[in-house]
């Protein structure tokens, strides 16, 4: 070997070292998206009807997060708002066939830019390119107005995209990403699940669960549909357990995990009343957990609210990247980090239109379309209705026993008071208000009560500042 062949082999051993140091200093992120899953749905936030070792375990070994508010109880938008860290109105997404801008940075194509990270996507759809202008579901026309403007952008934001594969495997699909990645480079994968979206067709190793034990939720009237659907739900998330657990044990026999954050999170809520499209907590309330070895001290939970929008500000920041400062979300890094953290007074979530455009018919229900904002601290939750008149349905399981029997009950007289309120009366009010203490059901509205007056001016000043700093297109609550 001549010297000049052995500079250049120490100098090239000395790249590949410092890259792996590099790369060692930047955690790989993880992030594990479960579908519709609903906020307290995981044995570790302790329901007693669903069982999940296997994410209890996860959540053991890191922080949970009992109060995390997606920015819409809608796939999408919501998505959009995890990717972005600004609301799904401020990045003009809130139809649900808009594809995301391409002026607008993203968190993958960031980290790749900023930061060197190899990024890219698997499992279920990313939902951020628009509906296809193929087949015969698809929105035909807005696909054909997307494709002829060149406005799909988001596989040119990642550096790999997962063809094909279908809903199993979860850990083969790790692996096959991994395969992908450059030595020496840190990266990012967003790893989809179906589970739990309707429909329910899947079960853990307990199979099917019975309807009868299950503790219903305040806001879910008593009938033996509304207890079996949502013993389908649960049997679907006990499925998603044991999917988890594949892709964490490839993690660590790739001898990755220890330098890897792992962030295993919900899109939005379950596809039942007060659920999926509604603003109510059901809706935008998702489990979150956060593994980071040595930064996150394992066991813990926190009482902090956490909104969508601050899901890329805080991984950017793990990475080493400043967020850019049009990202209104709020970083949580220290959090992670047990450093002193002041958390987020409110958190704010919107509604607009959901599945594929096709125009407005005279009896179109909420679950299609429907303009909605909300804010919510602590204690208290305002609901802004913009299209009262919709009447209210359940996105994706209106023709599930639930939904029939409840319709059933209230055609027969015999759904109780609360329910029908919530769910039977036309218009609904501009304005709900529901102090969420005395109220977790958010049942009882207070709007106009003047001993709340107080609580729910505050609000309504709040969502206006919002409503002004999104550009949104709505009126706002107060002048």
């Amino acid at each position: 070997m001549t010297s000049l062949t052995r500079f250049r082999t120490a100098v090239l051993a000395s790249l590949l070292i410092a890259a792996a140091a590099q790369a060692a200093e930047k955690p790989n992120i993880l992030f594990l998206l479960s579908d519709d899953h609903s906020y307290p749905y995981l044995g570790c936030y302790g329901n007693p009807d669903v069982r999940t070792p296997n994410l209890d375990r996860l959540a053991g070994e890191g922080m949970r997060f009992d109060r995390m508010f997606v920015s819409c109880p809608q796939c999408v938008p919501s998505r959009a708002a995890l990717m972005t860290g600004r609301s799904p109105v401020a990045v003009r997404m809130v139809r649900f066939t808009s594809p995301l801008p391409a002026d607008l940075p993203a968190l993958p194509d960031l980290l790749r830019d900023q930061a060197g990270y190899f990024t890219g996507v698997g499992g279920r759809s990313y939902h951020l390119d628009g509906p296809s202008s193929k087949g015969q579901r698809a929105a035909v026309n807005v696909g054909g107005a997307i494709d002829k403007h060149n406005l799909r952008t988001f596989a040119a934001r990642v550096d790999y995209v997962e063809k094909g594969g279908g809903m199993k495997d979860f850990g083969g699909k790790l692996a096959a990403f991994l395969d992908k990645v450059p030595q020496g480079k840190p990266w990012f994968f967003w790893l989809g699940f179906s589970d739990p979206h309707h429909v329910w067709n899947t079960q853990g190793p307990r199979g099917s669960l019975d309807p009868a034990k299950l503790a219903l939720p305040p806001h879910l009237p008593d009938l033996p549909g509304v207890r079996g659907d949502l013993a389908r739900y649960l049997a679907e998330i006990e499925h998603l357990d044991a999917d988890v657990q594949d892709v964490l044990d490839t993690l660590q026999k790739r001898g990755q995990a220890d330098n890897t954050i792992v962030v295993f999170m919900g899109d939005n809520g379950l596809a039942l009343p007060h659920g999926k499209g509604a603003l109510h907590d059901p809706g935008i309330a998702v489990p979150l957990i956060v593994r980071w070895p040595g930064m996150t001290r394992p066991g813990q939970a926190t009482q902090a609210l956490i909104s969508g929008e601050d899901f890329a500000p805080t991984m950017l920041q793990a990475a080493g990247v400043t967020p850019p400062k049009a990202m209104s979300g709020v970083s949580f890094l220290k959090l992670l980090r047990g450093e002193p953290f002041t958390p987020r007074k409110y958190i704010f979530a919107e509604r607009g239109p959901h599945g594929g455009d096709g125009g407005m018919k005279p009896d179109i229900s909420a679950a299609i379309f429907d303009l909605v904002r909300c804010v919510r601290s602590d204690r208290y939750k305002l609901i802004y209705n913009c299209t009262p008149h919709q009447p209210v349905a359940p996105v994706d399981s209106q023709r599930d026993p639930s939904w029939q029997e409840m319709k059933a009950a209230h055609a027969a007289g015999k759904l109780g008071e609360p329910f029908v309120k919530a769910y039977f009366t036309t218009p609904r009010p501009t304005f709900e208000l529901y102090d969420l203490q005395a109220d977790p059901g958010e049942l009882r509205n207070l709007a106009g009560d003047p001993a709340h007056r107080e609580a729910e001016t505050e609000l309504k000043r709040a969502l206006t500042e919002k409503m002004v700093l999104d550009w949104d297109f709505l009126p706002t609550p107060l002048r």
